[in-house]
């Protein structure tokens, strides 16, 4: 009997010593892990000019039972990209993204003393691709918005790397309450962020850049026009008869240019070159048609729609749409909603990240890299411990086709009926594209999605940007409410001030 119950303690011995020893050294109810909640000392965050996003800092005597509280000395200015690091609700962001190489975590050997004497754990610190100055720039932007909503997002690339200079959501909040050492603080901050939406509808938790996939209206039309030159090229040539408006096969609806009716509709049409800047929907519907439903969504799926944006933010990132081609079949859609589809309407819905990164696909000469907030970690001693090196996420069209929509895209600000004409300055050599879309939903006043995306300068591009304005009345197009944003946050892009 003796034997047996010797076997017994050395049967479980082994079974807490080998089988369970992992879950119950991590188990939250492990005292020494209880206590290292507390011990909540974590590395900085840094902008691209070294200033610091986040950092630790010692605790206060009588603060509570933490050691280091977090802070965010920029306030929301970076809170949607930061994220926190908070007691109650956890990570979010880079904060949770990089979260491993941020705690304390054991250092590599650097020589033999430190192999048999191991340094003691240390935390690293992240630096990001961002820029104060732009960011800053982007959200103060956000604010001269014309009408009474202010929502909207901007997002700056740089194409050739995929790196996030900037952006920038409005609504948005501060992190700092919700790293508070009181819960009940923490409590009513995420309560506030993440659960009460605003007059628009947005939430400031949920960046509206790339968690709020809305129609993109004409923007689409680039993704439209590079299905012709990158999948058929056989449609080069196509031309569509000036007209006011155009009824759509298997339907008695009219589609009027600009308008609802003949009466106020402007005549368009010509080849694709002709009919791109002034952005003419009755012949973009006709060349949707003729590139049909299995062409046009494979050109979407080639930029990334239909996928969730590889960027290395953990949460409230949002795939855009486009729908799979069964669906323009007769029993569904069918040719009208294929051809709604074609100049971003119907159920075609994109984030401003999405659209950005269409935009800096044709800069880069078809290839559109990863999108990424990260620039490189260091450790203690500031040496290079991991460095982002860009990817290509897609290869979303030939060079020749982005050439070609590149110059259509340039003429839509030069030329005399471009939608963009007289917005720009020639000094910024800008390639763009508006988009003004009906939200589709009935009873609003404020029904117009504004959009702009575009790069500059078009011969050597260094920037791309998105720049979306949801929910603006009746009247208002992406030209005249977008446009005056994309010209200051290009210019500003393009011509930083001294030191930056």
């Amino acid at each position: 009997m003796l034997a047996v119950c010797f076997g017994l303690v050395l049967a479980q011995l082994v079974n807490i010593q080998m089988r369970q020893a992992h879950a119950l050294d991590s188990s939250p109810t492990n005292p020494r892990v209880a206590a290292s909640r507390f011990d909540n000392l974590r590395g900085d965050i840094l902008a691209a000019n070294g200033e610091i996003l986040a950092r630790s800092v010692k605790a206060p005597k009588g603060s509570g039972p933490y050691e280091y509280l977090r802070q965010y000395p920029t306030g929301s200015l970076f809170s949607q990209i930061v994220g926190y690091d908070s007691p109650y609700y956890g990570t979010n962001g880079v904060e949770g993204e990089y979260n491993q190489w941020l705690v304390p975590h054991a250092q590599s050997p650097q020589n033999l003393g430190q192999v048999l004497t191991p340094p003691p754990p240390t935390t690293d610190s992240v630096s990001l691709t961002v820029e104060p100055y732009l960011q800053a720039f982007a959200e103060h932007e956000l604010t001269t918005i014309p009408s009474a909503n202010k929502d909207g997002a901007i997002v700056v690339l740089k194409p050739q790397t995929g790196a996030v200079l900037a952006m920038a959501s409005n609504p948005t909040y501060t992190p700092n309450p919700l790293v508070s050492p009181n819960i009940a603080t923490e409590k009513a901050a995420g309560h506030a962020d993440f659960t009460v939406p605003d007059h628009e509808g947005f939430y400031p938790g949920a960046p509206v850049a790339t968690y709020d996939p809305e129609p993109p209206g004409s923007t689409f039309k680039v993704v439209t026009t590079t299905a012709v030159y990158n999948l058929k090229p056989s449609l080069e040539s196509f031309d569509y008869p000036t007209h006011r408006c155009t009824t759509l096969p298997d339907s008695t609806k009219l589609l009027c240019n600009d308008a609802t009716s003949p009466a106020g509709a402007t005549p368009c049409g010509g080849t694709i070159a002709q009919m791109l800047p002034p952005s003419c929907d009755p012949g973009y519907a006709n060349l949707g048609l003729a590139l049909g439903g299995t062409v046009l969504s494979r050109q979407a799926d080639l930029f990334g729609y239909n996928q969730r944006p590889p960027i290395d933010l953990p949460d409230f990132v949002a795939a855009s749409t486009f729908p799979a081609p069964g669906t323009f079949a007769p029993t569904k859609l069918g040719p009208p909603g294929l051809a709604y589809s074609a100049f971003g309407q119907q159920d075609v819905k994109a984030t401003a990240l999405q659209q950005a990164m269409v935009a800096a696909a044709v800069a880069n000469g078809g290839n559109l890299m990863t999108p990424h907030v990260l620039s490189v970690i260091r450790d203690s001693n500031g040496q290079v411990v991991k460095r982002y090196h860009p990817t290509v996420y897609k290869h979303a069209m030939t060079a020749s086709a982005a050439a070609q929509v590149g110059r259509l895209m340039q003429t839509v600000a030069t030329a005399p009926d471009g939608t963009a004409y007289g917005i720009f300055p020639p000094s910024l050599r800008v390639a763009v594209k508006t988009g003004t879309a009906q939200t589709g939903l009935p009873n609003l006043t404020a029904d117009i999605h504004d959009w702009m995306i575009g790069f500059a300068p078009y011969t050597h591009p260094e920037v791309a940007v998105c720049v979306l304005v949801p929910f603006q009345p009746s009247g208002t197009y992406g030209a005249t409410t977008a446009g005056p944003i994309m010209r200051a946050v290009l210019t500003a892009a393009l011509h930083p001030p001294p030191g930056q």
